[in-house]
């Protein structure tokens, strides 16, 4: 049974979504591709220990204080979409890649347009970066929860990024 958790964050509301054990999904207010059934909402006292885990790494992580995450994640996808994910998570913080990049580190080079597709349907944001990836040009494309997160997610990880060069 799937549950899910509504936490603040600097970036708006996020719902958690959780079958008891992983993090299946990680959705802004307005998110594109975000499931019209998210499960019942629980309150912290009740929610899975993964959802409590996950608002805690992800008040670390917007604190500045973490850069990567370490939680159990289960993400229902095609074959193709779970590759994409699994590669995303390899996109060192505070860095970018161009969908192109993403689709030769899976081994596809002609796929980026398939890439940003996968990329576009994650649905663990933020803890899966899909953030991380832009156009060959540098521009901030689309997002699922709107391209002013994905430019402030981008922001936070090159202010903490840089930061820790000094």
């Amino acid at each position: 049974m799937t549950v899910h958790l509504l936490i603040d964050s600097p970036v708006g509301p996020l719902r958690l979504t959780s079958d008891g054990t992983h993090l299946t999904g990680l959705y802004f207010a307005e998110h594109r591709h975000a499931p019209q059934d998210l499960g019942e909402q629980v309150d912290a006292r009740v929610a899975p220990a993964v959802l409590l885990d996950a608002q805690e790494q992800l008040g670390d992580y917007f604190a500045g204080t973490r850069t990567d995450f370490d939680l159990p994640l289960q993400a229902a996808g095609s074959v193709f979409q779970r590759r994409v994910w699994e590669q995303l998570a390899s996109i060192p913080y505070g860095r970018t890649w161009s969908y192109g990049e993403l689709a030769r580190a899976i081994g596809q080079p002609g796929a980026a347009r398939a890439v940003g597709l996968a990329n576009g349907r994650n649905p663990i944001s933020v803890v899966v970066p899909c953030h991380r990836v832009i156009a060959t040009g540098g521009a901030i494309t689309g997002y699922g929860g709107g391209v002013q997160r994905k430019q402030a997610l981008l922001d936070l990880e090159r202010r903490v990024a840089g930061a820790a060069l000094f």
